[in-house]
């Protein structure tokens, strides 16, 4: 089967669906779409090169938004058919929100309406599905309490992408999710993966619901939900 999966930018169910995708690449072919977020939160994870390596050749591409420009010429594959199936996960709430009210000015949303226009079913599974609150995972993370602000900080010293600012704090966009600076402070007053709550807002999920009621798309809760393996 051919398959485009696309990933935006939430930390939540990010590993899960990297899981799949690994299982998946290795029976199928894969196109991995990543929108700007999508690439910068895959990174601050430290999953950004486990997606890269499962690409490679025709129908086994990454595709970044970026290279992409403005009119994202790639995704006119989807109206051609050319794709089995399209995945979005994990999805944001933003990304469903301009979804339901016909938005297409990214290259996930774009993939999306295209895929619509050439009736290639489309599997989306939100962050966003019901109301209260949800536990997540965040990236590597600057714990005050515990910092003995170092005069030589081990962490920043060992971090391969220098992404511990001078005023010990730590820039995601430049973090590469290595684990360096968990290993190095000998405080341990850098962590990773660590579980908050959050709560979900109203119109996130009044979206989700709306997502479910539009012909080919599909609305699903985990990336282990679908039974394409």
């Amino acid at each position: 089967m051919r398959i485009a999966w696309g990933i935006t930018g939430a930390g939540h169910l990010l590993e899960e669906s990297v899981n799949i995708l690994v299982k998946l690449s290795k029976t199928h072919e894969v196109t991995i779409l990543l929108s700007g977020a999508g690439e910068e939160v895959l990174k601050m994870y430290g999953l950004f090169e486990t997606v890269k390596n499962l690409t490679g050749g025709k129908y086994r591409e990454l595709v970044l938004e970026d290279d992409q420009r403005s009119s994202f010429p790639m995704t006119g594959r989807f109206s051609l058919g050319t794709y089995d199936l399209l995945v979005v996960s994990p999805t944001t709430s933003n990304t469903i929100g301009k979804i339901v009210n016909g938005i297409a000015d990214t290259l996930i949303t774009n993939a999306v309406a295209q895929s619509g226009k050439g009736l290639v079913k489309t599997y989306i599974i939100p962050v966003d599905m019901e109301s209260g609150d949800l536990q997540t995972v965040l990236p590597s993370k600057l714990e005050l309490d515990k910092c003995q602000n170092c005069e030589v900080c081990e962490a920043a010293e060992t971090c391969p992408s220098n992404a511990i600012t001078p005023y010990m704090e730590i820039n995601l966009l430049k973090c590469e999710g290595c684990g360096a600076c968990q290993d190095n402070c000998p405080f341990q007053a850098v962590t990773g993966g660590k579980i908050i709550t959050i709560h979900m807002r109203d119109i996130d999920i009044e979206n989700t619901t709306k997502l479910g009621e539009l012909k080919g798309i599909h609305v699903l809760s985990h990336p282990s939900d679908l039974n394409i393996i």
